[in-house]
């Protein structure tokens, strides 16, 4: 049966940050996953996720920037990761130190690095090589303390000028890095939206063992997965015909999710789902 993880980034948001690990584990989730913890000190999360009986199975790395106040920055100005850009790499191995250290506190298994954005006037080919660089290195960090990097196609429609788009060239990426330490994070949203045929892509990809982790949301409109043009019971019978052993993180917007409750009153597709307590 498939395990899901809240992002309570994006759900629960009528409540305080650090009041959603509460709601996501009275809704009967035993994961959580965010984009982003450095607001906070890891320890305070650390304890929020043992008081409620959580686990932590993803986060991302800085967006940009090297600590709370300049990833902040660089997230209010819309970057999107920086291992793509040449320039910054000085800037990326800081901020990826910054999130392998919160990874140790949280007992996070896995980072998402993502790719960044091409600059205007640089090539994709120079782009790549910078990319592969920084994973490399990105990789190396991540064994030494037994922590996985992630990569991510994301859609260009959402993320214009976004480097990694398609899940070929994710696993192309992975041979070219050859570290275990490197797997992908493929969001069913995104490829739903770039590539299509999402059932054929499970079926090609979660049996090679380097899709560490899958994310859902409903397709166009990244609400609820019971919304939209995925038949997702369908992609979980499939998943589970797999044998995928990971997370599946919730990844979407609740459509009533700015209003008190909001997000608990869009989960009658989890139901189903949930294991007895």
């Amino acid at each position: 049966m498939p395990q899901f993880a809240a992002n309570i980034s994006l759900m629960y948001t009528d409540l305080p940050f650090l009041d959603r690990f509460e709601a996501a584990a009275q809704d009967g989730f035993k994961a959580v996953e965010y984009l982003s913890p450095y607001n906070w000190p890891a320890q305070e999360l650390a304890v929020r996720l043992k008081a409620h009986g959580l686990q932590q199975v993803l986060f991302n790395a800085p967006p940009g920037g090297v600590d709370s106040a300049s990833i902040d920055s660089a997230w209010n100005a819309g970057e999107k990761g920086t291992a793509c850009v040449a320039g910054r790499e000085d800037e990326f191995r800081a901020g990826l130190a910054l999130a392998l250290t919160y990874a140790e506190v949280l007992a996070c298994p896995r980072i998402h690095v993502m790719a960044g954005q091409v600059p205007e006037g640089m090539t994709r080919e120079a782009a790549q090589t910078t990319y592969l660089d920084n994973l490399r290195f990105a990789a190396n960090q991540a064994a030494r303390v037994g922590v996985d990097v992630l990569i991510e196609p994301i859609n260009t429609r959402d993320i214009p000028r976004f480097f990694l788009n398609r899940q070929d060239h994710a696993h192309e990426i992975l041979a070219e890095v050859g570290s275990p330490h490197l797997k992908v994070q493929m969001d069913l949203y995104h490829c739903q939206i770039v590539e299509g045929d999402v059932a054929m892509k499970l079926r090609k990809y979660l049996p090679t063992g380097n899709v560490s982790h899958l994310q859902i949301a409903g397709a166009p409109g990244r609400h609820e997965p019971d919304m939209g043009e995925l038949n997702y019971a369908y992609l979980f019978s499939v998943i589970d015909e797999l044998q995928y052993p990971g997370w599946i993180g919730c990844e979407y917007r609740p459509l009533n999710g700015g209003e008190p409750g909001g997000t608990s009153t869009g989960l009658g597709w989890l139901k189903p789902y949930l294991q007895p307590p």
